[in-house]
């Protein structure tokens, strides 16, 4: 009796037939750029899964990310670019070189060290090459929703010691932030604003001047100064 193939290399050729001059024309016609948001759907849908707690539903929305990977390793493969096995190769790569205390003999105590490991050998990696991240704040993705990217840029200031929690909002409780948020929406909304696209155009401004404030110096700068002084200096 013949063997099963693994699942995945059944997946990769049904990805190769369709788009071969005898498959789907719709799969035939897409490219990386057209491609580009469906991963963020099948990511929310993905979300929406886990939260539901429905295993039959997660296990269908991986697959439909899984998809996605393929179909663009798919792409770049009839380009000459890399292939699945390349990327699946680099990640596993990647985790080896980034968990020397799983793969290696250093020794970590906690997360906070995992954490600080990782970034080092991340930036020992890209060194020199065009994907040098010089800046604490590069690599945060453009195309976050506003309030995760606006979340990502504070983390990212308070690691590089660029900013600090201020005390004023201390006794606040997450249900009134919480309202205080969707107020804010609402508000926004009467004057015929977007939310979103306000808070994005305050992070410019914030990442901007955060930027300039790791430039000047190596000091650590309050929040409050950063902050608070908008894009001006």
């Amino acid at each position: 009796m013949k063997a099963k193939r693994p699942a995945i290399e059944d997946l990769l050729s049904v990805m190769a037939k369709l788009r071969s001059p005898t498959g789907c024309p719709w799969d035939r016609e897409q490219d990386h750029m057209t491609l580009r948001f469906h991963a963020v759907e099948e990511v929310y849908e993905l979300i929406d899964a886990i939260e539901s707690g429905d295993d039959h539903e997660m296990a269908e929305e991986l697959g439909d990310l899984l998809l996605q990977v393929v179909f663009h390793c798919q792409l770049a493969s009839e380009r000459g670019a890399f292939d699945f096995e390349k990327v699946a190769r680099h990640i596993t790569d990647k985790l080896f070189r980034r968990h020397p205390h799983v793969f290696g003999d250093v020794k970590v105590k906690d997360v906070a060290e995992v954490w600080a490991n990782w970034e080092q050998i991340k930036r020992g990696e890209k060194k020199g090459t065009k994907h040098e991240r010089p800046s604490a704040f590069d690599g945060i993705p453009k195309h976050l929703p506003a309030l995760l990217r606006a979340e990502k840029l504070v983390k990212k200031a308070r690691k590089a010691g660029l900013a600090k929690a201020e005390k004023r909002h201390a006794k606040t409780s997450k249900s009134e932030l919480a309202r205080q948020l969707f107020a804010l929406t609402e508000a926004a909304q009467e004057h015929g604003w977007s939310a979103e696209e306000l808070l994005r155009a305050e992070i410019l401004k914030r990442e901007q001047t955060l930027r300039k404030a790791e430039n000047r110096s190596s000091e650590p700068k309050t929040y409050r100064k950063l902050v608070r002084g908008g894009s001006r200096g």
